[in-house]
């Protein structure tokens, strides 16, 4: 209800926002982003959209708490760098200190990365507390021990033999007019959408990455990097984690095309099959053009499964990867898809 009636992303103002905020921290590094040279051996793990809220039953993060802290721990002890790309806390729902009681925790957690100097946050549309009260410095000097920056974009330059590979970062919510100071949709999401999310006990984040395509919002952020050269883009805000440009199903869809280019019948037969999961009669099939494999989205870690998706950089490899609870009920990390960024590099 709240997208329905707050939400109207708009191309022009999309590919505008985005455009600013990339020549702004290309220019002006640490006005409103930073610019980070980093080698094939650097190690970077992006997550976006926790949603951290008053753990209760309009708290999407709670079940997900457990594959969170589990990841973390394993990414600090493998001394990854921390790019947390927005909406980490839920505070259209919720009162700031809320947030802070009820999830120490994770940010501990998250504190670990900040004492190897390797934590960087940029604001989301429900957290953009952080960029515009004054009192944000000493919230999170309170949370973190220390007051931390923070930013509305990163830019990560990879040296590929003899070319540089730009990969911009944003939470995504640029163009977006709900999350662009829409004051009907955020009253709403406040006043009305909360309180009724809590009652009815609803969580609307669904694991959007096995059946759905890609959001509108997704496809003209796609649009953006398509137009750019040597340039990828990450993003959030959608919670519906895409890789090389394509979501899950997409992914699904054109395997299928393939194999029957090529009357490969067991292979068809066996995507048929999967597709009889996912889809529902009467969904729209996709029709593939030509595309750049630039876009990724690191969906969120907010699923109503308990599970979490991200992006990892790594060895001179980009991969999605899910978090999700086990037969054991441990956490475990299981790699969705990965290509090398020397191919990505070639191929937009």
């Amino acid at each position: 209800m709240s997208n329905k009636f707050g939400s109207r992303p708009d191309l022009h103002r999309i590919h505008e926002a985005l455009s600013k905020l990339f020549n702004t921290i290309s220019k002006e590094p640490g006005k409103r982003g930073l610019v980070f040279e980093i080698s094939e051996k650097d190690k970077i793990i992006i997550f976006s959209d926790q949603h951290k809220g008053a753990r209760d039953d309009a708290d999407d993060f709670t079940l997900a708490e457990k594959n969170y802290l589990q990841a973390l721990e394993y990414y600090n002890a493998s001394f990854f760098h921390y790019i947390n790309l927005g909406d980490s806390e839920e505070l259209w729902e919720n009162l700031l200190e809320s947030v802070i009681q009820h999830h120490k925790q994770t940010f501990e957690r998250e504190k670990l990365f900040i004492h190897r100097n390797a934590f960087t946050k940029v604001f989301g549309n429900h957290d953009l507390y952080w960029d515009n009260d004054p009192l944000a410095g000493f919230n999170l000097n309170r949370i973190y021990g220390k007051k931390i920056p923070i930013y509305e974009g990163v830019i990560l330059k990879v040296k590929l033999q003899h070319k540089v590979l730009n990969i911009f970062l944003t939470h995504g919510h640029q163009g977006d007019l709900q999350s662009d100071g829409n004051w009907f949709s955020k009253w709403f999401v406040s006043t009305i959408w909360a309180p009724l999310q809590s009652f009815l006990k609803i969580n609307p984040n669904t694991p959007a990455y096995d059946n759905q395509l890609k959001t509108m919002h997704n496809s003209m952020m796609y649009s953006w990097q398509a137009e750019q050269k040597d340039t990828a883009l990450i993003t959030g805000h959608t919670h519906q984690p895409v890789f090389a440009s394509l979501t899950h199903l997409e992914r699904v869809y054109l395997k299928l095309k393939n194999a029957t280019i090529a009357h490969d019948q067991p292979v068809m037969d066996k995507l048929n099959e999967e597709l009889k999961k996912r889809v529902k009669k009467g969904d729209e099939v996709p029709e593939f053009k030509a595309y750049k494999p630039g876009y990724f989205n690191s969906g969120c870690c907010c699923f109503s499964d308990g599970d979490i998706t991200g992006i990892e950089i790594e060895n001179g490899m980009i991969r999605l990867i899910k978090w999700s609870f086990q037969k054991s009920g441990d956490p475990e990390r299981v790699l969705l898809e990965e290509m090398k960024l020397a191919d990505l590099l070639d191929a937009i």
